[in-house]
C-alpha cells in the first residue's frame, strides 16, 4: 500500500463544473515500464495491457479511503473513481500516489448511480491516438497531466 498525503491537504480545482485534481499533490507518474521505443509490446499490445498491473482492489480499497480524506472528500465512495491521472492505458504508474486521485462524480451525476466521469473517453483518444502515432506517448501524457479537459483540443485530437 502507497502511502497517502494526510487529511486535508489536498484540494480540487473545477473547471466548468469538472473536477480536476490538485497539481502540487498529484502531478502524475509515469511507469518507466513504458516507453515510446516499446509501445505495441506494453500499452498498445493486443490483448491489453491495464489488466496485468492494475492494483488490487484490497490495496487500492485502503488507498482510496485514506486519498479521499486527503482531499477531504465526503460524496459516496460508490460515485467516486479512485483515478490515475496518467491513465495505465497511457503509460501512468499503477501505484504511486503522486499519479492517483479520488475523483468526484460529474457535474449532474445521479447519487448512487456508480461511478461516472468524462475523463474516461478522453484517456481513451488520447491512447488510441498514442497507439497510431499521432501523438507521441509524452505528448499525451503531458496534455493529461496540464488539463485533461482541453488534452484532445490541445493535440487537435477533437
Amino acid at each position: 500500500m502507497q502511502r497517502q498525503p494526510a487529511a486535508g491537504t489536498r484540494q480540487y480545482r473545477y473547471l466548468k463544473g469538472e473536477p480536476l485534481e490538485d497539481p502540487k499533490c498529484t502531478p502524475g507518474a509515469i511507469s518507466p515500464a513504458v516507453t515510446q521505443a516499446n509501445l505495441t509490446s506494453t500499452i498498445c499490445r493486443k490483448g491489453g495491457y491495464t489488466s496485468n498491473i492494475r492494483p488490487s482492489t484490497s490495496v487500492t480499497g485502503k488507498e482510496k479511503k485514506l486519498n479521499a480524506a486527503s482531499y477531504g472528500f465526503t460524496g459516496r465512495m460508490g460515485d467516486a473513481e479512485y483515478d490515475h491521472l496518467i491513465s495505465l492505458q497511457l503509460g501512468g504508474d499503477p501505484n504511486d500516489y503522486r499519479n492517483l486521485w479520488v475523483e468526484p462524480a460529474d457535474p449532474g451525476h445521479k447519487k448512487g448511480s456508480g461511478v461516472n466521469n468524462a475523463k474516461d473517453p478522453v484517456e481513451t483518444k488520447l491512447h488510441t491516438a498514442a497507439c497510431k502515432g499521432t501523438v507521441t506517448l509524452a505528448a499525451a501524457q503531458q496534455a493529461i497531466v496540464t488539463d485533461w479537459t482541453t488534452a484532445l483540443t490541445r493535440l487537435g485530437l477533437n
